[in-house]
Order: structure tokens, then sequence, then C-alpha cells
């Protein structure tokens, strides 16, 4: 999960519920275009973003190819990602192996947070490497004192920017994306990035999101996406969906290519 300052707390981390909400949603610039750039609504511009009023609170006054942008959690829900039932609800042991990581593989964690999936996946890549990104500076002092206390050296954490995750150029083997794609501000410039961080062929983006074509995944339905979306929105910028995997509870496991 993606963002800066919190501008206000729903609930706290103890009481929410992943199945309801996130404890945290927080964007600065989202209630800039709740203030000011919705009073009127404006066609889609060239690459896809459309400015108009928020249909669903839990989002911005911003839509990315027909989809509203949701808000996103700021790092006071940190404690709520590593909750304790989190490995069995989102079938974590199960996504770690439908990756099928090789031992030499450059893996970006992006959104990376506390870096519940980037400890994870370092054991699975020894002579690789993991390069664990998020836009928050706490969370980044969060993952290097984490790293540090597991000697985890493969892990590398990075700070990103909401249009620029700083990874290598065609140097990534595989990028993974758990529950935040639906949150970036800038998901065509991040789209982007992600597509020229990965090795040409070879490289996969891991888009792992809730099910929306599923009423009885019991979470907002503005933090689910379709494949159908998902789909539409990768094609934008140029990567192929490779195959969709339905092996986790609640989510779809979603692989894409860049050619």
């Amino acid at each position: 999960m993606r963002k800066a300052v919190v501008i206000g707390v729903l609930a706290s981390a103890a009481a929410a519920s992943a199945c309801t909400q996130l404890p945290i949603e927080s964007n600065v610039a989202s209630q800039a275009f709740l203030r000011s750039d919705v009073s009127t609504a404006h066609p889609p511009d060239s690459a896809g973003y459309e400015t108009r009023p928020p249909r669903d609170p839990s989002g911005i006054g911003r839509y990315y190819l027909g989809r509203q942008i949701a808000h996103v959690m700021g790092h006071e829900g940190a404690d709520w990602l590593e909750r304790s039932d989190r490995r069995e609800e989102e079938g974590t042991d199960i996504l770690l192996k439908e990756l099928q990581l090789k031992p030499t593989d450059v893996v970006a964690d992006l959104g990376a947070g506390t870096g519940f999936f980037s400890f994870r996946i370092a054991p699975l890549v020894p002579k690789g490497q993991v390069l664990a990104e998020d836009i928050q500076p706490e969370m980044i002092a969060e993952l290097t004192q984490r790293k540090e206390k597991n000697k985890l050296s493969n892990v590398q954490p990075i700070l990103g920017t909401t249009i620029d995750p700083r990874l290598p150029a065609n140097g990534v083997d595989v990028v993974l994306l758990v529950d935040a794609y639906h949150e970036f501000d800038h998901p065509r410039e991040m789209g982007r990035a992600i597509r020229n961080a990965l090795r040409p062929r070879t490289g996969r983006l891991a888009l792992v999101e809730y099910r929306a074509e599923d009423p009885n995944v019991p979470i907002k339905p503005i933090h689910k996406m379709t494949v159908a979306q998902a789909k539409k929105e990768m094609s934008a910028i140029g990567l192929e969906l490779v195959e969709v995997r339905e092996s986790l509870p609640q989510q779809h496991l979603m692989l894409f290519k860049r050619p």
C-alpha cells in the first residue's frame, strides 16, 4: 500500500477488517481533486485520465480508462500489513509458489510497505535480489531496519515516486504488485516505468488484485479489479496478458509480459 500524509483515520488498525476496509486511507493529492478539480466533469484526456466527482467516497476524483482510482493507505497502517491472519487469508504461500521464482531472479516488490512479501521472497532468490520499493520514507526506514535485523543482504529498499519506482531498465525478472496498483495516482506513468524495467520477452508482471467479478469477495468494490479492466490498462502501456491463475482465496493472480 502506498502514499504519504494521512488526512483521516477510518478506524483503528485493530478494529479494521481486511474484508471491509483498509485501516487508513490517505491521499493529499486526492483531496485537491475533491476541493477544486471535480466541480465539473472533463472528458478523458489523451492518456486516458478523467477528472469528475467521485462516485465512491473511498476513491478520488480521478479516473483512468473508466476506473476510479482508490485512496491509498498511509504508513500508519503498517501493523495491518503484518496482521497475524494475512498469510492464511490471502494465501501467501500459494502466491509465492505460483510465482515460480528462480534463485537468480531480480524481483521488484512495488508498494512493499513493511516488506511482508519482500522478506519472504529473499530466501527464494539467494543469488538474485529483491528491490523493495515504496514511496513513503517511513516505510523505507522500516524496511531498512527489518533488513538489518534479518541480515538479508539481497533486499534493497528503494524510495520511489508516484510516477517512477526507480527500477533498473531491462533489469527485472518479476515485478510483484499485491493490492497496490488500483491505488496508483498515476497508473499509466507507473505502468510504463514497470514495462521499461522488465526484461524483454522473459520479464513478468504479477498483478494481484481482489476479484471484482465475485460479489462474495467481501471487500469494497473500489479495492477490487476485473481481469478485463486489468487487461485493458496493461494493454494501454504495451504489456500482454499471459495467464490468469485463480488459486488464491480471494484474488486474481494476473501474469503479464513485455513483448
